[in-house]
């Protein structure tokens, strides 16, 4: 990996050392944290313990917490088990808020893609049916951080719910659920160095869910089968570990200042407006996306073009397009995202190799003009 600049958190973060050490001392406990024997009471501890971990990490009570298979589970849980009539949500969301029902209204957004508070206040005034707006904390391709606490004022004022998929906010920013005053949020292990396959629902218990996977009763009766012990023990672990994102952040700035010195052209998404502390993303017209990414997966530079899909190809952003972007710089956008095993040396790669694909299209550009 030294030949390696991972620069992709955003999609999914290294483990953390802490995570996989306390993953690999659970692997021993057999137990079912369903049984009352000693091995299953043991398991339960195990499990219990990481569920206070992370409903400290977000400053909740433990019993606040419900696991999840991760962030889109728990997406679906809060939007299709809410029995709401109406859900609002911002046209930025990732696809597992977008796409968790058939009935979900999208709200505009600003050209920094920060929802248009007087338009929520509109939708909510003038339509009295139960209503539940569902906003993310942080953009997973911009970054950039949406006024939570003024969004649950607002929709409190007109009884609607609000969930928040806080995936890419916790651990890169303060995130206080109670000072908030989200009624529901939603937490992925592996976007802050947890393992994979496992995070969790957090929901007030005066909130009422249907649950939507039935089963044997575990969770509370609000998410059927057997518990992911080995995730839930490296998740609860990870929500222990802090990462320095001022660091972090230094790293971020350095790499636009120098980016910003390659062209003028290069546009910065969000930049003027308070964005995660990790996140760059940024587009130069007359290079696509693919064929940057590809050019710098080959230079040994691992970035994105924005939400990971799960086909594997690069997508033109929604995200863009909700914020009135054009196709040629959202089309060539990528995204930078950073996180706690993140270097200086990743910095200078990135750009070295970055700087050879913006001299690509200069030349391009020379030519057409020495052609005309």
């Amino acid at each position: 990996m030294s030949n390696i600049a991972y620069m992709d958190y955003n999609a999914t973060a290294p483990i953390v050392p802490g995570a996989t050490q306390a993953i690999v001392d659970a692997l021993a406990c057999i137990g079912n944290p369903s049984s009352v024997h000693g091995m299953g009471r043991k398991a339960r501890a195990l499990m219990e313990d990481a569920r206070d971990c992370v409903g400290a990490f977000v400053n909740v009570r433990s019993d606040w917490v419900f696991f999840t298979s991760g962030g889109t589970e728990a997406d679906a849980l809060a939007i299709k088990g809410c029995g709401r009539e109406r859900i609002l949500v911002s046209s930025v969301e990732h696809a597992a808020v977008l796409n968790a029902s058939e009935v979900v209204e999208t709200l505009d957004v600003d050209a920094n893609g920060i929802v248009l508070l007087d338009g929520l206040e509109d939708r909510l005034k003038n339509d009295s049916r139960p209503t539940l707006v569902s906003v993310m904390a942080a953009n997973n391709e911009t970054g950039v951080i949406q006024p939570i606490a003024e969004i649950v004022e607002i929709a409190h004022r007109y009884d609607a719910l609000v969930h928040c998929d806080a995936v890419q906010a916790v651990g890169k920013i303060d995130f206080d659920m109670q000072a908030l005053g989200c009624d529901l949020i939603s937490l992925s292990a592996h976007k802050m160095g947890g393992p994979q396959g496992v995070g969790a629902l957090v929901k007030r218990p005066e909130i009422k869910l249907q649950a939507q996977i039935s089963g044997g009763g575990q969770e509370r009766s609000l998410r059927g089968g057997t518990e992911n012990l080995i995730g839930i023990v490296g998740f609860g672990a990870a929500a222990k570990e802090k990462t320095n994102f001022m660091r972090v952040k230094a790293l971020r700035d350095d790499l636009e200042t120098q980016i910003k010195g390659l062209s003028d052209d290069i546009i910065i998404f969000g930049e003027t407006v308070d964005r995660l502390p990790n996140t760059s993303f940024f587009a130069l017209r007359g290079l696509t996306s693919e064929r940057q990414v590809m050019a710098l997966d080959l230079a040994g530079v691992m970035i994105s073009s924005g939400s990971a899909c799960s086909s594997g190809k690069v997508k033109a952003s929604h995200v863009l397009a909700a914020m009135g972007v054009g196709d040629e710089y959202a089309n060539s956008a990528i995204r930078v995202s950073l996180g706690w095993d993140s270097h200086k040396d990743d910095i200078d790669k990135f750009v070295q190799a970055y700087a050879k694909l913006v001299e690509r299209v200069q030349q391009k550009n020379s030519n057409r003009s020495d052609a005309a």
